[in-house]
């Protein structure tokens, strides 16, 4: 059975934590949706798992458009969210609109994320929820904002943590149907995750979170640097490493292919 954004309402009731990892291609998205995650990110992260910028902001919509039309085709249970780039839909909420639009239409798509939580994007998250987009929000470290935030922890003063609580409430209100917690204090995380009816997703918020997300490449130890929050379960890097050695050694000395 397919998951739902009211499905993941349904577990925060029940005490059941979401699981959360991104894709960025078919391979990747057809493993995670079968050994049972909940939700699957098309993150813009790929900008940099997979395309090899330094930061989130080159990507472009074309891109995130391919790349969640490749993971859709290989999902059958997850909850499949679309990141919208940097600046496609950030200079209105007609902007918003169409950029929103043809990501649902054009890859399959459930619903889209969009950082932060000042007061026009509320206007937009409101007005892309009436037309029936679901939205996922995302507050505290907001990567798409990294040279005016930097990847240091946000909320950390009383001040910092009370707006990043206001906005969390703000985009509840204008119909989000779940929160990414981005680098946030735990203690911060909790009281949002309580104050909250809908799911909050934590990476690098603590274990008060109603899910965790992760990027799939750093839990596969795929990344050459991951963030201190970020868990590597594999060292897939070295071993692929050792994979295509052998493989070059075998085809040097012609004992690959065998006669």
């Amino acid at each position: 059975m397919a998951v739902t954004p009211r499905q993941l309402s349904q577990w925060k009731q029940q005490g059941r934590s979401i699981t959360a990892l991104t894709a960025w291609d078919f391979a990747i998205a057809q493993i995670l949706d079968r050994a049972g995650v909940d939700l699957i990110l098309v993150g813009d992260s790929l900008a940099m798992t997979a395309l090899g910028y330094t930061t989130t902001l080159p990507v472009t919509l074309e891109e995130m458009l391919y790349h969640a039309s490749s993971v859709r085709r290989a999902v059958d249970r997850a909850l499949v969210v679309c990141d919208l780039p940097f600046m496609s839909y950030q200079e209105s909420t007609q902007q918003a609109l169409h950029t929103a639009g043809r990501v649902l239409k054009e890859t399959g798509v459930q619903a889209v994320k969009i950082e932060g939580g000042y007061p026009a994007l509320i206007e937009t998250v409101a007005r892309l929820v009436q037309v029936g987009i679901p939205v996922m929000g995302h507050v505290g470290l907001t990567p798409q904002s990294v040279h005016q935030l930097g990847y240091r922890q946000q909320g950390n003063s009383p001040e910092a943590g009370k707006r990043i609580l206001t906005e969390a409430i703000e985009l509840e209100q204008a119909g989000a149907f779940a929160i990414v917690l981005e680098h946030i204090p735990p203690e911060l995380a909790s009281q949002i995750t309580q104050k909250l009816q809908i799911p909050t997703v934590g990476i690098g918020a603590g274990p008060h979170c109603d899910g965790q997300v992760l990027v799939t490449a750093d839990v596969l130890g795929l990344t050459e640097k991951k963030p201190p929050f970020a868990k590597a379960y594999l060292n897939l890097r070295a071993d692929i490493d050792q994979a295509v050695r052998t493989y070059c050694a075998e085809v040097r000395e012609h004992q690959f292919p065998e006669a």
